[in-house]
């Protein structure tokens, strides 16, 4: 799967928010985005008034950034919201929460995202009993979410759960510390994503 590998900082400091790209790290004093947080480049000081284009566009980067997807896939995701009866903005963000590789983040398996979806590839989650391996699977209500891996991953993975427990497990996600296994108790609803996002912004850039 396609991946951006570019510098986290710099892209926390261009949507000009914290996104937490590097888990526990981001918390530290060493986090640039604290001494730097104006926009990257020769110009990032400059004030720049933004047209509306420029703010959906921005909201957009974000929340791919956020969920580690790109464009193509985002689309995709959009495209199945705007078919989900409700409001399309709203279906769009549960189905970025469902990915498995953000379960695994919100059960405070993993550190962030990208070492969630990490664990997903490599075969250390089993849902209802089966593998998967792939990151952007979409748990149901029911599902549950097991830890599989030998002893020395087992107790890394026990030693990151206990340093992110201040973060908190999502309401919609019940965990079982003990045995690290996760149920999806129901589905995410819009006061379940902790980052703030105007997912209106998003529904009218592709609208146009």
């Amino acid at each position: 799967m396609a991946r951006s590998t570019g510098a986290s900082c710099r892209v926390c400091r261009r949507e000009g928010i914290k996104l937490f790209l590097k888990g526990s790290r981001c918390m530290g004093g060493k986090c640039t985005f604290g001494k730097r947080s104006y926009v990257p480049g020769q110009h990032g000081q400059r004030r720049i008034k933004m047209s509306d284009y420029g703010k959906q566009l921005r909201e957009k980067q974000k929340v791919k950034r956020i969920y580690g997807i790109l464009e193509r896939q985002f689309r995709s995701y959009f495209q199945k919201a705007e078919k989900q009866r409700g409001i399309t903005g709203e279906a769009l963000l549960q189905f970025l929460e469902r990915r498995l590789d953000n379960v695994v983040f919100r059960c405070c398996f993993a550190s962030s995202r990208a070492e969630a979806r990490q664990m997903v590839r490599h075969n250390f989650i089993r849902i209802n009993g089966k593998k998967v391996n792939i990151p952007s699977f979409l748990v149901k209500k029911g599902d549950i979410v097991k830890i599989k891996a030998d002893e020395k991953g087992i107790k890394r993975i026990a030693q990151t759960l206990k340093e992110n427990k201040d973060r908190g497990v999502s309401k919609w996600i019940q965990l079982d510390e003990e045995k690290l296994t996760a149920t999806v108790s129901e589905l995410p609803k819009r006061e379940d994503v902790a980052f703030p996002i105007d997912e209106q912004l998003i529904v009218e850039l592709y609208s146009k």
